[in-house]
């Protein structure tokens, strides 16, 4: 099918809207990682880490995406344990999942064992460390992403509009989504113990043990509302109690 077909495709056009939404939805792990790595950073390197990052992941999506023989290869075991066939997609989402719940631990004990303290004591990491530590997600994300577009869309130009419409997304988002996660401590514990939940379930997955995404999300979204109301609950109190202090 052409272009000029396809742009007239109706199918296209939903499975273009469908695939760029999910794309979007699946990019959220991506965005909370990046924003907890390069808030690390000193602050005048931190928005060229996170679109060094989102360039990476790019470049890694298509480089998959026009894969497809190599892909298809990826889902076939190379070796057995007993009648477990492990392929190189387990190995890539198994230690992938478990470098992302190494990640998280680590993060959420810094944050437990100092706070702020703690923070101020630590050595800002290394651009290249963190770069190196976006890649190794990336890759593990990307394999995730291009496995969900092949499934859902059939051709080739409308998974890389719609890959290409989330990296977009997710660009604008990195950077008001990094602020605020740094602003507010018990929203970055939160965004870590997402980032715990999406590394099991990675872990799941390279042992064939599929968890859905659905589960994982609906969680987060409602602690996510939880905690935004207590950020209204706590910032009311605020400014009643600047009110009292004016009026005393």
């Amino acid at each position: 099918m052409t272009l000029m077909e396809l742009a007239a495709s109706p199918e296209a056009w939903a499975s273009l809207a469908t695939l760029a939404v999910l794309e979007i939805v699946l990019g959220i792990d991506n965005i909370i990682f990046l924003s907890i790595v390069t808030n690390k950073l000193p602050d005048h390197q931190r928005a060229r880490a996170r679109f060094i990052g989102l360039a990476l992941a790019l470049i890694g999506r298509l480089a998959l995406l026009f894969s497809l023989a190599w892909m298809t290869r990826l889902i076939h075991p190379i070796f057995h344990i007993g009648e477990f066939g492990v392929s190189w997609r387990d190995i890539v989402l198994f230690f992938g999942g478990a470098f992302l719940i190494y990640k998280a631990t680590v993060e959420m004990h810094n944050e437990l064992e100092g706070g702020d303290e703690y923070r101020a004591d630590v050595k800002a990491a290394s651009f290249g460390y963190v770069i190196f530590q976006i890649m190794i997600i990336d890759m593990v994300f990307s394999l995730d992403s291009v496995i969900t577009a092949i499934g859902i869309a059939e051709h080739i130009p409308v998974m890389v509009i719609a890959i290409l419409i989330a990296i977009a997304v997710m660009l604008f988002a990195a950077g008001p989504v990094a602020g605020f996660v740094d602003r507010h401590p018990t929203v970055k514990m939160l965004a870590l113990a997402f980032l715990l939940l999406v590394g099991v379930a990675l872990v799941a997955d390279g042992l064939h043990f599929h968890i859905p995404r659905a589960y994982l999300y609906f969680a987060i979204g409602f602690s996510i509302a939880v905690e935004a109301l207590n950020l209204f609950a706590a910032r009311a109190r605020k400014q009643k109690a600047m009110m009292d202090d004016r009026g005393d």
